[in-house]
Parts: structure tokens; C-alpha cells; sequence
């Protein structure tokens, strides 16, 4: 009898080991298969939040069949204790171990709501704005200048999260001078940039901060970013250039950036002037002219007079041959690029095809050809005064 009690109760332990290895297993399948989250969502995590309650939220809004194999699956993985605050973009059809992933890797928040600092030419403009996650793009909600008029109460209202996420975004062809300054209206840095840095070595780009980051470091990124394009751009230039080194050029760069604001040109805008650097001509370009008369600190605001075409600066490539000795504004990659592989052509003259710069140029390889686009710009302004 206690044989046969003994063999029943080994049978009922096997058929229970089998189950519990059927049920891990089944678990596992589920914590790693295809979640059924149908459109992507946006999870905050607040700070001090606990795994419980970021399961409790994902089940509420219907991105995981079973908060428990969550929770178990993040504590079998060890990451219960890595969770992270922030806001984060739960893709559709994640699985548990995806979100578990994005909950606990670190780096930036992935979505939620965003302050943009864009650093410009002419001024620093705020930009509240929030991603959508069914469509992924930002929704803007509110946008001011510093300085200017009353701060929306969007912008007071997300500065109390602790998981809004702040960015500056330097614009191309802006000067040091100007970025220096209008980094000062971004309140939530901290600390004094102590120089100007050298014109040109700070790269346009977007730069993710966080409240009381300090400025001057955030120069030293900006510099430290653009000398590592700058450098993977001479590595690959085209043979044969007029150029004698990186410094020239990125000073060749700031000029086409100032030149061009149209993208598909840069190469053609670039071509000229290695054209006429090849032939000793004059560059002949107004930014330059221009950047002889402020130094890059602020915006001229007016057309040139015929006196300062002709004044003597160092920057001023009506009078002298070559480059000017420094970058006139902080050139972007793509006008880094272009300055050390211009395309292939014989130009020599450009001029704006239309009062919208944003429309190009039209370029001559002989001067009868340029002077008949110029009579045609010429035109264009004359038309424009008349209405006026």
C-alpha cells in the first residue's frame, strides 16, 4: 500500500514539475512574443516610480496581456531596481522584454513634452512642442522670444515636469558672437562663457541639456563636434583643391554657407569659388564684406554702400586675393563637405535668380552671361519698387 502511495506521489510530483516547466515556459513565450498594443503611446515613468506601477499602467492602457509576467519577467532579467523617470515611446506591438528595455536602458526621455532653444541668424526663438506617438511627429504648443511680450503658460507649465526635455538647436551660418549671447537666454543653464570661441568652430546641430548644465561645456561640445566633422571632411577631400589645410577649408565653408541657403546648390555655389581661388581671382562675396563690418556681432540690417565695397579689411574679398584669414559665421556639414568636393564646373559669376534667396541662383561661366542674369535680378527689383 505504501509503495503504491509512494509511486503516486512521485507520479503527482513529476506531472507538477512538468507543469511548472510548461508555465515557465509558456511565461517566457508571452514576456518575449508581440505585445497587443495596436497604436504607440507615450509612458510616463515619474521619478520614484516602481516597476508595480509602470505594469499597472501598461495593462490600463492595454500594451501588455498580464502585468504579472511583467513584473516577474523585469525581476527575472534583474532590471526591476534600473528603472528610469522620464516619458518613452512605447512602439506598437512591443513586446514585455522590448518595454522593459525602453524603461530601463537610461539616456534621454524618447517622447512627452519638449522645450526647443533655437539658436538663429537674428534672434533665439522657444519652442514648446509634444510628440505625438499615434503619428510621431511634435505638436507645437506654444512659441515666444525671449524677452518679447508674455511667456505662454505652456512654457511655465511643462518647466514644473521633471521629465520635460530641453534642447538647443544651433542653427547654420549663425557667428560664435551670436551664439555666446543668445545663450544667455536659455534659463535653464547655468555659468558664463568666459571667450568668444574662434569663429567657425562651433557646429550647427541640436544638443540635448538638462537644467543646470553649464554653458561653457556645452561650447566645449558644440567645438569638440565640429572638429570631428571638419576633420572626416579634409580626410576625404577631392584631390587637387586650392585649399592648404582644414582651417581653410572651414573658412571656405562659412562663406558658401552664407552664400546659400538652398541645400542642392552648395556644390555648384562651392565650385565657384574654387574656381576663381584656382585662377587668382577675387572671391567678390558681400557676407564677407559684411562680416568686415560687424565681426559677426549682430546682423548688419542694411544693403552695402559702395564705400564699404571698397574699404580695406582683412574680410573684405572685393580688395583682397584668397580667403579672408578667418571663417565668417559656423559653417554646417553639408557646406564643410561641399567646400572640399565642389562639383565639377566652370562657373565663375552667380546671382540670385529671384528676390527669395531660398530659390538659388543663376550661374555664368562668362561675364556677357552674367551680366545678362544680373540685368535680369535687376529687373525683378525694379518691378518690386513699383509696386511698392
Amino acid at each position: 500500500m505504501w509503495r503504491a502511495v509512494a509511486s503516486n506521489g512521485i507520479t503527482f510530483l513529476i506531472v507538477l514539475l512538468f507543469l511548472g516547466a510548461g508555465v515557465i515556459l509558456w511565461g517566457q513565450r508571452q514576456y518575449t512574443a508581440q505585445g497587443p498594443l495596436e497604436q504607440a503611446i507615450c509612458l510616463r515613468v515619474p521619478s520614484g516610480g516602481t516597476m508595480s506601477r509602470v505594469s499597472r499602467d501598461l495593462a490600463n492602457q492595454g500594451a501588455i496581456t498580464s502585468d504579472t509576467i511583467f513584473r516577474l519577467g523585469a525581476d527575472y532579467a534583474d532590471k526591476t531596481q534600473q528603472l528610469k523617470a522620464g516619458s518613452f515611446l512605447v512602439p506598437e506591438g512591443a513586446s514585455m522584454a522590448e518595454i522593459v528595455d525602453i524603461v530601463t536602458r537610461g539616456g534621454a526621455s524618447t517622447c512627452g513634452t519638449e522645450v526647443v532653444y533655437r539658436i538663429g541668424v537674428t534672434r533665439i526663438q522657444v519652442q514648446v512642442r509634444e510628440l505625438d506617438p499615434a503619428t510621431n511627429r511634435f505638436v507645437e504648443r506654444a512659441e515666444f522670444i525671449p524677452g518679447e511680450g508674455e511667456v505662454p503658460a505652456a512654457f511655465t507649465d511643462v518647466r514644473e515636469k521633471g521629465d520635460t526635455r530641453y534642447r538647443i538647436a544651433l542653427a547654420e551660418g549663425v557667428t560664435s558672437w551670436q551664439v555666446v549671447e543668445e545663450l544667455k537666454d536659455v534659463d535653464v543653464l547655468e555659468g558664463e562663457v568666459a571667450e568668444i570661441p574662434p569663429e567657425g568652430s562651433l557646429a550647427p546641430d541640436s544638443y540635448e541639456v538638462r537644467p543646470g548644465d553649464d554653458r561653457a561645456e556645452l561650447i566645449a561640445e558644440m567645438q569638440a563636434r565640429q572638429e570631428v566633422i571638419l576633420n572626416a571632411a579634409w580626410e576625404n577631400r577631392a584631390e587637387g583643391l586650392p585649399l592648404q589645410s582644414p582651417q581653410e577649408a572651414l573658412i571656405l565653408a562659412s562663406i558658401i554657407e552664407k552664400e546659400t541657403g538652398n541645400a542642392e546648390e552648395r556644390g555648384v555655389v562651392a565650385s565657384v569659388f574654387t574656381n576663381r581661388l584656382e585662377a587668382g581671382m577675387p572671391l567678390q562675396t558681400d557676407p564677407t564684406v559684411i562680416y568686415g563690418i560687424t565681426r559677426g556681432q549682430g546682423v548688419l540690417g542694411r544693403g552695402l554702400r559702395r564705400s564699404e565695397l571698397r574699404a580695406e579689411t582683412p574680410w573684405n574679398t572685393y580688395v583682397i586675393t584668397g580667403l579672408p584669414p578667418t571663417p565668417i559665421a559656423n559653417p554646417g556639414r553639408a557646406s564643410i563637405e561641399a567646400a572640399v568636393n565642389p562639383d565639377n564646373t566652370d562657373y565663375i559669376f552667380f546671382v540670385a535668380k529671384t528676390l527669395d534667396p531660398s530659390d538659388g541662383h543663376n550661374f555664368a561661366v562668362t561675364l556677357e552671361e552674367h551680366n545678362e542674369n544680373v540685368a535680369a535680378y535687376r529687373r525683378l527689383e525694379a518691378e518690386r519698387d513699383q509696386q511698392n
